[in-house]
């Protein structure tokens, strides 16, 4: 039993060694394995280090390509296309056409009002006249009857300045000057100003539901609440004896400013409605003579009326025809002064619209780097003028020379004379000819078909 025991311990010594031999071996393995993770994990991390600084390098060095490759506005160009006014230096909020026809002008957030030459809309090349809008900047810009004057809603002071024309010694037109700022009377920004043709009010429609009738002088004459929830539009007609506006609801609503036979203002009377849209007016136009009406509303139509009724007895407009729109947003309509050409303009494109047949006959798209501001009409019918970014464009009317030559011919076929109708054909013949020198002989002579 003894000797057993006394060769059991060597032996438990030897198995205690080998296994101490074994853990030693077995845990510098492992301690080597972390070692060479350790060694890998740092070689990988640098490694994607490195491509990430290589990325950041390409990425860097890809930057100025990106910023070139940028899309940018390709200037509008199409066959109705007549000049494009280039003079402002940041966008172009308004313009007008003076009552004589000679000049444009137009004011932008740059603080100018520039003067152009209507006789040069022909030309490539177009000379102006810049005066300064001192302190502030014009929103909205209307001449004054006799040509030598104009008035500017002032952005900032959310008034309306006089400034005037003045001539060289050779009667050309000289330098602009301030003349009058009238009192602040609007609380909500003023989106509108009016002058009526006969130079005896001014009109100024602001953003709730004030429209006021001035004096020339900048006396209060009337302030009239529209209800309308709030105001969207606002003109003086052509003929002198309206103001109208609208707006939330669906109608335009237009009132008679009454002066006495000395000349006196006398009262401001409710004269008619345009009723038949079913959702807000955005826009509404007169014709030269304010026979006739066009309106745009937010149901998506544009509606033709005739104006020319006894409202005194109550009588209400016609509606003579409604077409649909283009687009999803129209925010102008202009109706040419012959009351045969209808543009309608929603952000930054133009639908034209035959007032006579009630046709579309075309859409210009991305006319303007930007949403239109001013749509219209020049007083010869030639010409649509629409501003949206720094430049104008002038473009052709050729839905009013279609229009015209489409109701000659009728009137040609109705002509009990041969005088007349030789007078007739004398004027298709020069409309037809109008045509082809815009469009080209060969698309002049399909135009006419």
């Amino acid at each position: 039993m003894a000797d057993s025991v006394e060769n059991s311990v060597p032996a438990l010594a030897v198995t205690a060694a080998v296994g101490a031999v074994v853990l030693l071996f077995v845990l510098l393995c492992s301690v080597g394995r972390r070692a060479d993770k350790k060694d890998e994990d740092e070689q990988k991390t640098e490694t994607e280090e490195k491509k990430v600084n290589k990325t950041e390098k390409q990425m860097k060095k890809s930057k100025p390509a990106q910023r070139h490759k940028r899309i940018q506005h390709v200037p509008f160009s199409h066959a109705w296309l007549a000049t494009i006014l280039r003079g402002h230096s940041s966008p172009v909020l308004g313009f007008d056409f003076s009552p004589n026809g000679k000049y444009l002008i137009s004011t932008a957030e740059d603080r100018s009002a520039m003067l152009w030459s209507t006789k040069e809309f022909s030309k490539k090349e177009h000379k102006f006249i810049r005066g300064n809008i001192e302190l502030d900047h014009g929103t909205r810009v209307k001449f004054s009857p006799d040509s030598k004057a104009f008035i500017v809603c002032l952005g900032n002071e959310n008034t309306v300045r006089i400034l005037r024309i003045g001539k060289k010694d050779d009667g050309s037109p000289g330098n602009i000057t301030a003349a009058l700022d009238f009192p602040k009377k609007h609380t909500a920004e003023i989106i509108q100003i009016g002058v009526a043709s006969n130079g005896r009010f001014i009109m100024t429609c602001s953003r709730d539901t004030t429209l006021i009738v001035w004096s020339i002088k900048g006396e209060v004459y009337s302030t009239i609440d529209t209800h309308q929830m709030n105001n969207v539009y606002g003109a003086v007609s052509p003929c002198g004896r309206f103001v109208a506006s609208s707006g939330f609801t669906p109608d335009v609503k237009v009132w008679e400013v009454i002066f006495d036979k000395g000349g006196g203002f006398k009262d401001v009377k409710r004269a008619f409605e345009l009723k038949g849209h079913s959702s807000g007016v955005n826009c509404f136009s007169f014709n030269s003579d304010s026979s006739r009406m066009a309106s745009v509303s937010k149901d998506g139509t544009w509606k033709y009326w005739d104006t020319n009724i006894r409202y005194e007895l109550s009588q209400d407009p016609y509606l003579l025809m409604t077409g649909s729109i283009y687009c999803e947003t129209p925010s102008h309509i202009s109706l040419s002064p012959d009351g045969r050409s209808i543009a309608v303009g929603g952000d930054n494109s133009i639908g034209f619209y035959n007032a006579v047949s009630g046709e579309e006959e075309e859409v210009l798209k991305n006319i303007h780097d930007g949403s239109i501001t001013e749509l219209s009409f020049d007083l010869s019918n030639k010409y649509l003028v629409s501003s949206g970014d720094k430049h104008i464009l002038i473009i052709h009317n050729i839905t009013g020379y279609r229009a015209t030559i489409s109701e000659l011919e009728s009137t040609e076929i109705k002509a009990t004379t041969q005088a007349q109708k030789e007078r007739v054909r004398q004027q298709i013949a020069e409309a037809r000819s109008s045509l082809e020198s815009i469009l080209g002989t060969a698309n002049g002579h399909a135009e006419s078909k």
